[in-house]
């Protein structure tokens, strides 16, 4: 029988594993990522707001937990999933838990931000709650894992640093901690409050590698982060830029010559049979053989004579 996805979760995250998370919009792209080895896959705001072309401020709680449900269904992995303010006050953020909790989701980052969130988080400005507004959002959270599936994890997310400063998302976060958060989670503006931030918050935390940051926060590999005391990495923006980057490329080499070269024939070849193999049609020839195609050869041999 498959272990619970928050399970499997709640054991990486006891046994100290640097939790290496690649965001997913999609499942293939889960798929993709489990296939390469990975233990998790993380689904964020700003993915799924751009794939969707909604754009995560207009995200609803149905919309977000929609995707990730649809990746947490086509992998083995635990799939942690950007849960944003919570969708509301914390009446709504334990409502939020019950229903990633219920769709397989195996955790979630809740932030201090206000909601509805504005499109202007996009261009570095933080909107913050009041402190007593975000621990009591956080408190509720855990209280509602704790009632419906104690391995469910709890990543308090702050957003302080842009706008208050280092000081106060630490003391944002060890707030958290004291009512039950599993996980820590700020956006440092520099070295040196990366380097500091995982010896002055009480709880692990995970660091944010965001490419194509235009705000000029560093960015650094796993190895380098877990050297620095981080228990984990979200890499949230390369599988959509990557897709930019490769399908925006591609369309317009369509477009002016009406044909593809940038791919040989041997690696389409190969691409489209990875995709048959990511979403299991061998398994389905499988069964087709030994079923309706049985059937369907016996009767097409018939009609030809064979």
């Amino acid at each position: 029988m498959k272990q619970r996805s928050t399970t499997q979760l709640r054991a990486l995250v006891k046994r100290g594993e640097f939790l290496e998370l690649p965001a997913a919009s999609d499942p293939l792209t889960a798929r993709l990522i489990e296939s390469a080895g990975f233990k998790t896959v993380y689904n964020g705001g700003f993915v799924t707001g751009g794939m969707t072309t909604i754009s995560e401020p207009l995200l609803t709680m149905t919309e977000q937990i929609g995707v990730a449900a649809d990746i947490a269904s086509a992998v083995s992995i635990p799939v942690v999933m950007d849960a944003g303010a919570g969708w509301g006050e914390p009446l709504h953020t334990m409502r939020t838990v019950r229903e990633c909790i219920r769709h397989g989701i195996a955790g979630v980052h809740i932030e201090d931000q206000l909601f509805p969130k504005r499109a202007h988080y996009h261009t570095y400005i933080a909107h913050n709650i009041p402190l007593n507004e975000y621990v009591d959002k956080i408190r509720l959270a855990c209280e509602q894992r704790d009632q419906t599936d104690k391995d469910f994890v709890i990543i308090a997310r702050s957003d302080a640093c842009r706008e208050q400063g280092f000081q106060e998302a630490v003391k944002r976060v060890n707030a958290a901690a004291q009512v039950g958060a599993d996980i820590g989670l700020i956006f440092p503006r520099t070295p040196a409050e990366a380097i500091k931030t995982p010896k002055v918050c009480k709880i692990p935390m995970i660091y944010v590698q965001s490419r194509g940051t235009r705000d000029g926060r560093p960015l650094y590999g796993f190895k380098q982060l877990e050297d620095m005391g981080y228990a984990g990495c979200i890499d949230a923006i390369l599988a959509i830029c990557v897709h930019y980057h490769y399908m925006s490329r591609a369309m317009k080499e369509l477009k002016k010559t009406g044909d593809y070269k940038s791919m040989t024939n041997a690696e389409c070849v190969a691409a489209r049979h990875g995709v048959e193999t990511l979403i299991g049609l061998d398994d389905y020839y499988a069964i087709e053989r030994a079923t309706v195609e049985k059937a369907y050869s016996g009767k097409r041999q018939r009609k030809t004579g064979r």
